[in-house]
């Protein structure tokens, strides 16, 4: 469920009035991540490395209240459930968007993932999780950067995060990603937290 809500009533009024009619009002926080477990998850389980960032992205995201509301056409809005998107190489070529529902349960999420990006594969259509406040992804998985900083639009102020190829250090496998977030949704801080937690899910995974 999605609801308007009063901005001066919650922790964020400060920058709602600071932020909200900002011209830029995104910010963006790098990280490097050791993601030698995940990627020693996904191989012996046979599971997909993309599902499985996504879905410590969205466990990470989970306990850090400032994820459930998002500035929407200059309004906040809260919202009781998230979904992680993800950009998926559809039929024709191109690409397409998918937002898959998060939940903690890791086989009901990648059996979502699966259903989800398969059939936006095969229909070239977008899947829109209208009711979550979505966190997007995007993976550049086969070239090697040193970090990207997403456009603003001004259409979408969801919280999106990017990374590319992962780097080989000693026995340590290491990814740079970046987070990009509105500066009315979260500050400084708790994107760093939700950044080490992010960490800490795929230590645990």
């Amino acid at each position: 469920m999605v609801k308007e809500i009063d901005p001066h009533t919650t922790s964020r009024a400060y920058a709602f009035d600071m932020w909200m009619k900002a011209p830029m009002p995104m910010v963006t926080l790098f990280k490097t991540l050791d993601v030698t477990r995940l990627l020693r998850k996904s191989r012996r389980s046979g599971l997909k490395f993309n599902m499985l960032m996504c879905y410590c992205i969205g466990r990470a995201a989970s306990s850090v209240r400032e994820f459930y509301a998002l500035p929407v056409d200059g309004k906040l809005m809260a919202y009781d459930r998230l979904a992680v998107n993800t950009i998926v190489q559809n039929r024709e070529g191109e690409v397409s968007s998918c937002d898959v529902p998060f939940t903690d349960d890791l086989q009901r999420f990648n059996a979502d993932y699966l259903r989800l990006t398969a059939q936006v594969a095969a229909s070239c259509e977008n899947h829109d999780q209208t009711d979550s406040m979505v966190i997007g992804t995007s993976a550049l998985a086969h070239y090697e950067i040193d970090g990207a900083v997403g456009m603003y639009s001004g259409i979408f102020n969801n919280p999106f995060m990017i990374w590319g190829k992962y780097r080989q250090h000693l026995w340590r496998k290491l990814l740079v990603v970046s987070f990009q977030f509105h500066h009315v949704q979260m500050d400084g801080a708790h994107a760093a937290t939700f950044l080490d937690r992010l960490q800490k899910e795929i230590n645990k995974i």
